[in-house]
């Protein structure tokens, strides 16, 4: 009886750990970024209200992303010095330094390959965003009705910002960096979980023992 109560517990606990991972869904957009000294920041606004200003790095990652707490950053150098180097100074405009990074296969939508990551030095009037700034250097540009920011030198080709559930973005990921320390093995409550069901069955074998 109390072995039969103890693998239903441990098969609950296998269900419902299958069931949190099935779930978990994430986006698959370009995240717009920041540089911030040595480390990239999510912007906290949008390309086209973003104003930056001369000598700035501004970055976009195209990457099926859950939230921006988890969301891939622009890979490859982003020092203004290099990507600006071959672009001068011009009075009465303003150099900003762009990384767009087209992102991995696996999360490109189906049938398309993404393009190699670059970078572009774009010189534009003082005021204009960074949207503008995007737009002279890596048309076309492609939004929706919201002013999401949907395509990037024409990619993807369609889709905007969709919703992807796990099992759809299943597909090898090639960089380290994309992986989250829960990638490699069961999560630490499914093991906590399997450890109380242990701990319980080996109590109640011993209990069983006393009493005979």
């Amino acid at each position: 009886m109390i072995r039969r109560a103890l693998l239903l517990l441990l098969a609950s606990l296998l269900l419902c750990a299958g069931a949190g991972q099935a779930q978990a869904a994430g986006y698959r957009y370009w995240s717009f970024w920041e540089r911030d000294g040595d480390h990239w920041v999510y912007a906290t606004q949008g390309p086209s209200l973003a104003r930056p200003s001369d000598g700035d790095v501004q970055g976009f990652r195209f990457a099926v992303s859950e939230d921006s707490a988890n969301a891939a950053r622009p890979r490859g150098k982003a020092d203004f010095a290099t990507i600006c180097a071959k672009t001068p100074a011009q009075d009465g405009r303003k150099r900003v330094a762009l990384v767009i990074d087209f992102g991995t296969p696996a999360d490109a939508p189906g049938g398309e390959t993404p393009p190699a990551a670059r970078t572009a030095c774009a010189r534009v009037s003082p005021d204009a965003t960074t949207a503008e700034a995007l737009a002279a250097v890596a048309k076309p540009l492609r939004y929706d009705t919201n002013a999401l920011l949907c395509a990037i030198s024409g990619y993807p080709e369609k889709g905007c910002g969709e919703q992807v559930s796990q099992r759809q973005n299943q597909r090898q990921k090639p960089a380290a960096e994309e992986k989250s320390p829960s990638d490699d093995g069961p999560s630490l409550g499914l093991v906590a979980g399997i450890a109380v069901v242990v701990f319980l069955g080996g109590a109640a074998i011993w209990q069983v023992r006393r009493r005979g």
